[in-house]
Parts: structure tokens; sequence; C-alpha cells
């Protein structure tokens, strides 16, 4: 059987953002800038140190910033040449050449699965990742290297996880998993749970915004009968695949961000900007001079 290895990655990046209204009301929510990047190429950057050569961003209407962000922009680019800012210069041609990124228009926001379901002619008969670009993970190796090592070993579908303490678990889809024999960091999974009442969570395993899929996962998403608001579930279609295939959920080393709520958003920036060469010092130096 032949080794096969994730090319591709698939970036939702259709909804409206409501959460940070108005803010998002002209400016696409996954262009938020955390520091001085904005959220979705942290995504980009994390699938490219992974391995991928091809992105796949699911849009909708009113996020062609998107585009031209990771697009050259020959007006700037001539500015910055001749105010010789190399440095700057270098830093904006770059953005433009991190992979080839390709785009798919969601007409309708219909849930995870719908927008996983809009890549399919894109992604093609071979396994790939998806990356909800509202979680942020500062790790090294990034999260998606680590489950793409995952991957070489079960060449098998493999879902981000997390452990969640206490109530909070309901929030999340939660695996009903045991550990693998070999490998303390994976698990095999038996069932899919979402939004578990505490008490009914048959583990404390979150699913995260991030996945690596068989190709399988398309038609049984096709199969799917829609629910509330008419949405396709991800989840729905992966419990699905379990009647055919292994699943694996993948403990990842690292931190997590939900940088699509609000106090999450401000817990990444304060930590990222600590870290950042150019401001951590000075940002670190100023909170301490502050009173909380």
């Amino acid at each position: 059987m032949t080794q096969q290895t994730i090319r591709k990655a698939v970036i939702p990046a259709a909804g409206f953002g409501t959460r940070f209204l108005p803010a998002t009301k002209a400016t696409p929510k996954e262009m938020l800038p955390l520091v001085d990047k904005p959220l979705i190429q942290y995504g980009v950057e994390e699938a490219v140190a992974a391995g991928c050569t091809d992105i796949i961003i699911v849009t909708g209407r009113g996020k062609t910033t998107m585009e031209d962000h990771f697009d050259r922009s020959p007006e700037l680019e001539a500015a910055l040449s001749t105010r010789g800012k190399d440095q700057l210069l270098e830093l904006v041609r770059s953005i433009a050449t991190l992979a080839h990124i390709s785009y798919v228009r969601q007409p309708e926001a219909l849930g995870l699965g719908h927008a996983v379901l809009m890549a399919k002619q894109l992604v093609g008969n071979e396994p790939f990742a998806v990356i909800l670009p509202d979680d942020i993970v500062d790790a090294q190796p990034g999260c998606l290297a680590q489950m793409a090592g995952a991957f070489a070993e079960t060449q098998a579908t493999i879902l981000g996880t997390e452990v969640v303490e206490g109530a909070a678990i309901s929030l999340y889809g939660c695996l009903d998993c045991a550990p693998h024999p070999t490998n303390p960091r994976l698990m095999s999974v038996s069932n899919l749970v979402e939004k578990p009442r505490p008490q009914e969570a048959p583990s404390q395993n979150a699913i995260i915004g991030r996945y690596i899929l068989t190709p399988r996962i398309f038609e049984l998403i096709e199969q799917l009968t829609p629910g509330a608001g008419g949405e396709l579930q991800l989840t729905d279609a992966l419990r699905a695949l379990l009647r055919y295939e292994k699943v694996y959920g993948y403990q990842y080393v690292g931190q997590r961000y939900d940088a699509g709520d609000k106090l999450g958003f401000l817990k990444a920036t304060v930590d990222f900007a600590l870290q950042h060469d150019a401001v951590g010092p000075a940002f670190r130096n100023w909170l301490r001079t502050q009173q909380f």
C-alpha cells in the first residue's frame, strides 16, 4: 500500500463572525489582526509547515479581502521599494508565495460539514486537512504537523483533541475513545458525542479545530439529513465514518486559543504580543506598570 501524505488543507472561512460585530460588519473575522498578522494567515502557515502545498479557502460574500491579502500588491511593493523598506517588501512578497491558494464559494453558511463539502472537487480522492482559523494553536512543531506525523503512522482519519475539564466539555464535540497501545497521544475512537451534558460525557477529550480526513468523508456528508437551520454537521459524518474506517483522536502538545471568542482573542493577543520580537519586551514592561 502506498504511503499517503497530506498535501491539501481546507480552511472554512465563510461565516459571518457575529460574535465580533460591529468590527466584522465589513471586515471578515478571519482578517482580524492577531498582533500583526490576520487570523487566517496563522492557519495557512501552520498548514504549510505541516507539508501542505495546496490551500483551499472556503469563502462567502464579502470575503474578497482574504484573496487580496494572499495575492501580490504591486502598488504597495513599489512604494516600499522606493522608500528603501526592504525588510517589509520581502515580508509582503513572501505572503503571496506561501502556497498555492484556491478559493471556493459557499453560497450559504450551512454548517461545517457543508463548508468542507464545498472543497470536494478541489481536494479530489486523497486525504486532506481541515483547519478552523478561529482556533489558534501555539505549538512547536505546529499542531497539524504533529497530527500529520500520526497520520503517517495510521493512514486514517485524525481528529485534533485536548483535555477539557469540568462542565466546559459541554461546549465541544467529545470523543468516546480508548488509548492507543503504542502511542500515548493517540486514541482509538468508537463514538463522537456533540456537546454532551457534563455528567454524560464519555471522556474529557474535546475535538478542536484540526482534522485530517480521508476522502470518504465527502460521500458521507452528502448522505446526511440536514439538521436545524438546514446545516450539515461534520461530527455526524465522522460518526458515520466509524462504520467503514478507523478514526483516531490526537492529543497535540501546545496552547490553543479560541480566537472566535472575544476573551480568547484578547488572551491570544496578549500572549502573542509578549512573544513578538519587536514589541514583546516593551509590552512586557508596560504591563508591569499597570494596576489591574
